[in-house]
């Protein structure tokens, strides 16, 4: 396996690992501007990683992501259990393709919709 995918995949499991303790935090305070930041910065992180590793699968559930986070940020989108549990939808489906990416060296095919 690639160096840069190997260490970004590190990189992305810890980070995903403060994902999902800052969201059970954000979910509980949706007014946490600060912990809501924390999120969308990892997310956007990882995307921007999966874009230079030509990631496409992984960059576009990423950037899915990415972008209900921001609705939350500008106030387009209203913190709601359903809108949190579609973030998280999205961060297990980040998860997913890791781990198929580490087992099998490849970005696995298919589709996120």
């Amino acid at each position: 396996m690639d160096d840069l995918i190997a260490e970004f995949l590190t990189e992305a499991a810890e980070s995903l690992e403060v994902v999902d303790q800052e969201l059970v935090r954000f979910e509980a305070d949706p007014r946490d501007r600060a912990t809501l930041d924390n999120i969308f910065r990892l997310v956007h992180t990882i995307k921007g990683t999966c874009g230079f590793l030509a990631l496409p699968r992984l960059e576009a559930v990423a950037h899915a992501g990415e972008t209900l986070l921001g609705r939350f940020r500008d106030g387009a989108l209203a913190v709601t259990p359903e809108a949190v549990t579609l973030v998280l939808r999205s961060v297990d489906r980040i998860k997913a393709l890791l781990a198929a990416l580490e087992r099998d060296g490849a970005e696995p095919e298919g589709e996120d919709a």
